[in-house]
């Protein structure tokens, strides 16, 4: 071959590359919204923000931590931060903020802002409990009315400590202070768990609910003690571990109410196997995927693929498969549900298509820099017998619906925030912030070596100071007229840096607009009212089961008036299907508290478009009752905040 022919060929190759490469780019970009489309879609929202109140207390910016990791400890300080919307004074509406600050690590309850001051914000106090601050510290919250008398109890679980369980007392006095609630052990016996997350579910159907915990590090480890001079294990993998804390379900046992009301659980022992049990679990979702009122698991892992768990329980008998997703010749193992590699950091659920079952939302890392698993939408295919042979029937959608990337994922919920019909989507995001980058050392972390990872001492120091994701934002996903979702934070004003963790929702004051807060890890956290103009018209259902003995035949359906005195427990599991007048359907499930560190208020709340005002709307219930039996019913009422008494 003459000389000419060579560099032709050299030429023609490079040609080539850079042509496939120009493809390639072409391909994978994403859309951009145009200006006046941006602007538009901006348009439907406004939020109005302020900071939570704090309540005394040491404020730090990291955690004492056992010698072995004190190395990384802003890494092992990077949790905590928790936040839930509920009624804990009993006013009648979910305008009550519980959230951890981990400055000082307190559980505080406090009025939202901008709602009625009916009381004085306050902390729990553990003096009457076995509680050491510098070995223990909140890590999670879960509000539910544990003893069924009406009133809103919270379970908090620990680093260091097992359970606790804060009960609300019958005939305290009022205003609402720390004297209102009466503390307990949820566990027999006070125990060194590591716990991430917690849940609440009826979980054998048998009419009680039942908790589910998410430990982190080894069970007994004192990853808190500064004093302790031990080794400290860490994960045995960033892609397979199986070596933390045990995932536990306590069962409900038996309640009473009044002055000192109690609560009794019991562990079921050997419900998960090893290998779904000791995931390095950060977040857990509760919800009835298969239309048999009993919830399925999602458990969200660090370190390992996440765990569906396909419920086959029988009062009390629980019972659980893991099932898994179907890889096809297209598809990347790390796209298929529970073949995923690591950082499942959050989970959701809500019905994106209208075909009536859930869809699951779980938020990864998916940061610009690296670790581009994505974070998943996982959409079902309504083939719901697959799940009784062990298939996961759900295909992942996140990229096409332009919800697989963003940043550091925790929580994501899901919210109808302008009542179009049409769901919108939270993610609290960031990791460590600081002043000097350590993305290099984090890539070595993540391509080191299994046998040497579990050390922490063979580590890069992650320490105050250091920044791994630290100055972003949360992100606001608004689905615009292409069908995909677009990420409007900044255009809405909300797009400032913040380092999250957990996102509660609530119409926090009746309005018929859907509120959120953000807990945040060492800075101040915030609440945002919705104060959007052009929103549509809605209906927010709150369903309850009779408490205190008294049973009701029929299911009775409340307006707000109405409704103000009526005492009853949320009917976690109970599901409203909304038939709209073009033929559509919206479809939701009473959440127990699904995600890593944010629950939302329990109430249901639709968002149904610009209907005609004089609209009549059919909906149809499906809940388990006190005693575990499947109902169903379909009552007819306008739009508006509405309370179901439910039939038992």
């Amino acid at each position: 071959m003459s000389n000419a022919g060579r560099i032709f060929r050299r030429h023609a190759k490079r040609m080539t590359a850079a042509l496939l490469i120009v493809i390639s780019y072409w391909f994978a970009r994403l859309p951009v919204l145009s200006s006046a489309e941006r602007e538009s879609l901006a348009d439907r929202f406004r939020f109005v923000s302020a900071e939570l109140p704090e309540v005394g207390g040491p404020r730090r910016k990291v955690r004492p931590v056992r010698r072995g990791v004190e190395g990384i400890s802003a890494w092992i300080s990077s949790v905590g931060a928790s936040i839930a919307l509920s009624d804990f004074d009993g006013d009648g509406l979910p305008n009550d903020l519980c959230y951890i600050d981990p400055r000082s690590d307190q559980v505080i309850i406090a009025p939202a802002p901008g709602t009625p001051a009916r009381y004085r914000p306050f902390a729990f106090d553990h003096a009457k409990i076995d509680y050491d601050p510098r070995t223990m510290a909140p890590m999670g919250i879960a509000p539910g009315d544990l003893n069924e008398d009406g009133l809103m109890d919270m379970l908090v679980v620990y680093a260091g400590r097992t359970p606790l369980v804060f009960l609300r007392r019958e005939g305290s006095t009022s205003p609402l202070s720390n004297d209102s609630f009466s503390v307990q052990e949820v566990y027999p016996r006070n125990e060194g768990w590591n716990s991430s997350a917690a849940t609440l579910a009826d979980l054998d159907g048998d009419g009680h609910l039942d908790i589910i915990i998410g430990n982190y590090f080894q069970d007994g480890a004192p990853v808190l003690d500064a004093t302790d001079e031990g080794e400290q294990e860490m994960q045995a993998s960033m892609s397979r571990a199986s070596n933390g804390g045990s995932n536990r379900v306590l069962r409900w046992e038996s309640a009473k109410a009044g002055e000192n009301p109690s609560v009794s659980f019991r562990e079921v022992a050997g419900v998960f196997d090893e290998e779904v049990s000791r995931g390095w679990t950060l977040a857990i979702g509760a919800a009835d995927l298969d239309g048999d009122l009993l919830p399925e698991i999602y458990f969200a892992n660090d370190f390992g693929p996440d765990r569906l768990l396909h419920n086959r329980s029988k009062p009390g008998e629980m019972r659980f498969a893991l099932i898994e997703g179907r890889k096809s010749f297209t598809t990347p193992s790390s796209k298929v549900l529970g073949r995923d590699s690591f950082k499942g950091m959050g989970v959701d659920f809500a019905d994106l298509n209208g075909d009536g079952f859930l869809d699951i939302y779980v938020s990864n890392i998916a940061d610009e820099y690296a670790l581009q698993e994505s974070h998943f939408v996982f959409i079902s295919t309504g083939e719901i017998e697959l799940m009784k042979k062990g298939i996961a029937p759900y295909v992942d959608r996140s990229e096409e619906m332009g919800l697989s990337r963003s940043g550091w994922g925790w929580d994501c919920r899901f919210g109808d925030f302008d009542n179009d019909s049409v769901m919108e989507a939270i993610q609290a995001t960031g990791f460590v912030k600081g002043e000097v980058s350590r993305w290099p050392e984090f890539h070595e972390l993540a391509m080191a070596n299994d046998n040497l990872i579990h050390n922490p001492r063979l580590w890069p120091r992650f320490q105050p100071g250091d920044d791994l994701s630290g100055h972003g934002h949360n992100p606001f996903f608004a689905r615009a007229a292409d069908g995909r979702y677009y990420d409007i934070a900044r255009d809405i004003g909300i797009g400032e840096s913040q380092l999250a963790r957990g996102i509660a929702t609530a119409d926090v004051d009746g309005d018929g607009r859907l509120d959120f807060a953000i807990a945040n890890q060492w800075e101040p956290s915030r609440f945002y009212h919705n104060e959007s103009r052009t929103t549509g018209r809605f209906l927010e259902l709150n369903l309850l089961l009779p408490v205190g003995g008294q049973e009701s035949a029929i299911t009775k359906i409340f307006d707000e008036s109405d409704s103000r005195n009526l005492r009853g427990r949320a009917a976690i599991g109970a599901r409203a299907t909304i038939l709209l007048p073009d033929g559509r359907r919206l479809t939701a499930e009473v959440d127990g508290g699904s995600g890593h560190s944010g629950k939302r208020s329990p109430r249901l709340h639709f968002g149904l478009g610009q209907i005609p005002d004089d609209i009549v709307l059919r909906v149809e219930l499906n809940w388990r009752d006190s005693r575990g039996q499947a109902r169903m019913a379909t009552v007819e009422t306008a739009p508006g905040l509405r309370t179901v008494l439910l039939g038992s």
